[in-house]
């Protein structure tokens, strides 16, 4: 086959200009990250979404809470074990030496939570600004090769003084290759950040009604 009137992809990418052939390899890099962060994510939500399962089981089975808090240890590897562990290591540590308690144990109680709200979260979302940054910016490095391609091919053109359709038709062709990688990066980025940040969203809020109840389980013990 004619390498002119070839326009299978690899073809297509072997023609290009060397801007737009490192726009095309910057847009194929930038899909393989975000699919590799996706699937990163779907696994690690997944697996919190297990261990809160468990963990909410072993909570409301009526254990001492003591005897839960022994069993996991003071630095669990689970993130709701965390959060309860970081509250029941506050909890034993605002209790003075002779069983009564320090002033102010509900506030440190609840912002010893908090912080560990805060870092799993943070271990959450690391990554979606990723998909963010991809999805809204992809589209427009596809362009930019486009663009550039087809002005090449325009200057071809001219100088080959041709404006037949097999002349002109290759050089678009590699110029809209790019458009079509930079959509095909930027779609599932944008999908899958919307899905992850929504169900990202949920897990923190499990993990924000948790704390809630077992901030309101200490408050009792400590009024009674």
């Amino acid at each position: 086959m004619d390498a002119a009137t070839d326009f299978t992809m690899w073809a297509l990418f072997a023609r290009a200009t060397i801007i737009v052939k490192l726009v095309m390899i910057l847009l194929i890099a930038a899909s393989v990250w975000c699919w590799a962060v996706i699937i990163d994510k779907a696994i690690q939500y997944r697996k919190a979404r297990a261990e809160a399962s468990v963990f909410d089981r072993a909570f409301w089975s009526g254990e001492p809470l003591d005897g839960l808090f022994d069993q996991i240890g003071a630095d669990p590897d689970g993130p709701s074990e965390k959060i309860f562990a970081a509250g029941m290591s506050e909890w034993h540590r605002s209790h003075r030496q002779d069983g009564g308690l320090i002033a102010g144990a509900t506030a440190r109680i609840d912002r010893s939570m908090d912080v560990a709200i805060a870092k799993e979260t943070a271990k959450l979302q690391k990554g979606l600004p990723v998909l963010a940054t991809v999805g809204s910016t992809a589209p427009f490095v596809g362009l930019f090769g486009t663009v550039w391609g087809i002005m090449n091919a325009f200057i071809e053109i001219a100088e080959a003084q041709n404006t037949n359709l097999a002349v002109v038709a290759p050089g678009i062709a590699e110029a809209l290759l790019a458009t079509g990688l930079g959509l095909l990066a930027a779609i599932p980025a944008v999908i899958f950040y919307n899905k992850l940040s929504s169900d990202s969203d949920r897990i923190v809020s499990g993990y924000e009604a948790f704390a809630d109840e077992f901030a309101t389980i200490l408050s009792r013990q400590l009024d009674s």
